[in-house]
Parts: structure tokens; sequence; C-alpha cells
């Protein structure tokens, strides 16, 4: 499969979700307002149970050739030859050759802003089709004390500033990325008399967050999930 094919299948759901009306805030903001922190569970907490947890395999190394050259200039061009990063992504590489860590960022700032805007708009099945079951879960309870509190979010998605990745490894068969994304947004949280009792309407507010993506190498499904989000200290 090659590296066109991993946007395109990862964000076809995207061509359905893109032009519903999303907005949201997830993360730390800069501003006055809260974050909804029942949302964010730290990575090391994702799946416990799973047999996977906790280990890191490094797949077996084989000797250089000309065709790893080329298959490995790309993460050269993001990453440093010779740093840990650079090394995990080559791994990464060597079990999914279609891996093309400057598309995958790309992909994931899409994936980004889908997600928050779905969670402030209470869009469930959105987030179903892009989220672990993990973590879906925890969108899905804030989700419902929100409608609980007849709340409503109101938000823009100014955009992102930075994404890049932080962490690379394979944990059993799982391919996990994190990145570390600064986005710009406004939001406000009113009640069910309107009455804003979060947030600013007007002022754009910065976000920082950690989240992590994973993908089975096994399976033939090329679509990542995101597995973990956190706010950053």
């Amino acid at each position: 499969m090659g590296s066109n094919d991993f946007i395109t299948l990862f964000f076809l759901v995207a061509a359905v979700l893109i032009f519903l009306q999303l907005r949201s805030v997830l993360g730390r903001r800069t501003g006055s307002e809260k974050p909804p922190r029942d949302l964010y569970t730290p990575r090391d907490a994702v799946a416990p149970d799973s047999p996977d947890a906790g280990k890191v395999v490094t797949l077996p190394r084989r000797e250089a050739s000309a065709e790893d050259d080329d298959r490995f200039a790309a993460i050269d061009a993001f990453a440093p030859p010779g740093t840990s990063l650079n090394e995990s992504l080559r791994e990464i590489n060597k079990a999914d050759a279609s891996f093309n860590p400057k598309e995958f960022v790309n992909g994931a700032r899409m994936a980004y802003e889908m997600i928050v805007m779905a969670f402030a708009d209470g869009d469930r099945k959105a987030l179903k089709n892009l989220l672990s079951r993990e973590v879906y879960d925890g969108f899905d309870a804030a989700i419902a004390d929100r409608e609980s509190k007849g709340e409503k979010v109101k938000s823009t998605f100014v955009g992102i500033d930075k994404a890049e990745i932080t962490n690379a490894e394979i944990k059993g068969t799982e391919v996990q990325i994190t990145l570390r994304i600064v986005s710009q947004l406004i939001s406000a949280t009113y009640d069910k008399a309107d009455k804003l009792i979060e947030g600013d309407a007007e002022n754009v507010a910065e976000v920082n967050d950690l989240w992590t993506f994973a993908r089975d190498t096994r399976s033939r499904d090329p679509n990542w999930k995101l597995v973990a989000t956190e706010s950053e200290a």
C-alpha cells in the first residue's frame, strides 16, 4: 500500500463528517475557563487490562540496503538520523511500509480538529469512528453530563499552531504515536438559561494537548484511532 493511501483511507470518514458543524475545546487553556478534566486519561492508564500493556517490542533488525535508504529518506528528513525518534520511526516503517511521518502529522491535524469539534457538538457517531473504546467512553460520559444539565457549547476552531511527534513506539503489534498539539480556539459554555458559565465567546485561548494515536500492524484496517488524550502541564 502506497504512502498516499494512508491519508486517503485513514480519513475516509472525513468525507462524510468534515462539513458537520463541530466546535470544541480540549486540553489546558490559558484563559479563565476550565478544561473538561474527566476526558483526559493518562496515557499509561489506557487499556490496563490489555495483554500488550507495558510491552515495547523492537522489531528485528536486518542489513541496510539501498531500498532502505529510499524508504527512510522521508523519516530522515523529518527527524535527524541517529536520534531516538528517528530510530523509532524507522522501526514503525519496517512494520508498516506505507508509514510516512509528515503525512501522518498532517492527517493527525485533521483528526484533531474533527474530534474536538465533534465533542463540542455532541456528535457521538463521529467520535465513535475516530476514538478507541476507552477514550470514546470518556467523551461520551462528558457529553452525557453536559446534556443532563442542559448546557451547550459554542466554539470556533481558529487553527493549529504546532503539531509535532514527541514519542513513537511499538507495543506488541500496535504502533503508538504521541503528538504535542498547540491549537487556538474560542469556546463558551452556556447553561439552559443561556447564561455564560465557562469560557469566553470572543477571546482566543491557547490549548496544549498530548494525543496518542494507535494502529494494529496486523490489521488490514489502515485507520488510526485516538487512544489517549492528556492536557500538557
